[in-house]
């Protein structure tokens, strides 16, 4: 096995993940990546004026002001003179975050990187892009950002769920396999929440409120306790009349942030910091724009030729549940043992706040690998465009 370098995961804190205009919709996406940093840095042992670089992945930017990573960094204490980068891979722009950090770091060109992603989809604006030179007269349409930019092909102009709908038809996925999927990943998820797994990630976010009132969130929003089979098959199919696509199998609109601090190995000695993890490696690969939710797949099969691996050396995945037609697509491709996916329920029940769920798969892998002691997982993620990417990482035992 060939390993490439000496990154390595310092620590990761993520904040819960809120519904569509839920608990978390009166914070910026800022605000939120802004505690997932300062969280970050607080279980690294390590402080803000150490870090040499902070790269934050957002995809809906509209509206945020300039550069919203730097003002996340701002918001977590981050002193001025550490630049900042803000990514926007789409789906995958928080989890190459970290790849580039990974870079800059095997590169010499920093010793302490945080990296991460945020999105606050409740937040996203509505435009009006004839409005700057004049209408004139009649009618025109007003676009919703949050599809627009981050939920809608730009090459097809059609909805992400009617390619999903398109390849788990090609794939022969159908919705009953679909529905069992997303069960399994709410009884997953409530399971995690109830043993307290997923409190280990989250950093509680205190939500102002009316006459000086705050209110704490701990917990993730979406998981349901009450789904069931019966209540998944009698969702209707969304965005395709006859597809097997529903609200049920798909993840939520969903707001967040998630971090990490990484660097290198000398540097983490140096501060006398143990690492959680070392990243080995990553691969990016990109299909037709249609065939997107097949993309991890692929980045997956590169990453472990890469290394000289194969899927059975591998002790846990953590893909994104972009629907969870991803997942059974995927495996068709990649015959994973499917009891080493997701074993924490994935983003069809946690959510998907689009900007931070790569870096949220990966904390999320960090944490289960220490807790069975070690071994080797993968994160890997689909984009927007026909994008895949995937990460390899190794927690010592």
């Amino acid at each position: 096995m060939r390993e490439q370098g000496q990154t390595v995961i310092l620590s990761a804190a993520r904040t819960p993940f809120g519904r569509f205009g839920g608990a978390l919709s009166s914070l910026p996406a800022v605000q939120l990546g802004g505690a997932a940093i300062r969280e970050a840095l607080r279980r690294a042992g390590v402080s803000a004026e150490q870090v040499d670089e902070v790269i934050m992945g957002m995809v809906v930017q509209a509206g945020a002001g300039q550069i919203p990573s730097r003002q996340a960094a701002r918001a977590a204490g981050i002193p001025w003179d550490v630049p900042t980068e803000t990514i926007n891979k789409v789906c995958a722009s928080g989890l190459r975050s970290v790849t580039l950090a990974d870079q800059i770091i095997r590169a010499g060109d920093a010793g302490l990187v945080v990296a991460g992603g945020m999105e606050s989809m409740s937040n996203a604006p509505y435009a009006l892009p004839r409005a700057r030179w004049g209408m004139r007269m009649g009618h025109d349409r007003i676009y919703d950002l949050m599809i627009h930019d981050g939920l809608e092909c730009a090459f097809d102009g059609v909805h992400m769920a009617v390619h999903g709908n398109r390849v788990a038809r090609e794939y022969g996925i159908d919705r009953q396999a679909q529905d069992e999927w997303a069960l399994r990943s709410h009884q997953r998820a409530i399971a995690a929440i109830d043993s307290g797994k997923l409190a280990e990630e989250i950093v509680p976010v205190e939500v102002p409120g009316k006459k000086g009132a705050v209110h704490t969130v701990q917990e993730d929003e979406a998981p349901r306790r009450d789904t069931s089979l019966e209540k998944l098959a009698q969702l209707p199919p969304v965005f395709v009349e006859d597809g097997t696509i529903t609200a049920g199998n798909a993840p939520g609109v969903n707001d967040g942030a998630a971090a990490l601090v990484l660097a290198s190995r000398e540097r983490a000695q140096e501060l006398g910091v143990q690492p959680l993890a070392a990243i080995v490696a990553h691969a990016a690969v990109s299909v037709e724009a249609a065939y997107f939710p097949i993309a991890p797949a692929y980045a997956i099969q590169k990453l472990l030729k890469k290394v000289g691996m194969t899927l059975e050396s591998i002790d846990l995945f953590e893909v994104n549940e972009a629907f969870a037609a991803v997942v059974l697509a995927c495996q068709k491709i990649t015959p994973w043992d499917e009891e080493k996916v997701n074993v924490n329920g994935g983003a069809v029940a946690l959510g998907h706040p689009i900007g931070a769920s790569g870096a949220r798969i990966l904390g999320t892998l960090v944490y289960e690998l220490r807790r069975r002691g070690g071994g080797y997982g993968v994160a890997a993620i689909c984009s927007g465009g026909g994008q895949g990417d995937a990460v390899l990482i190794r927690v010592d035992g």
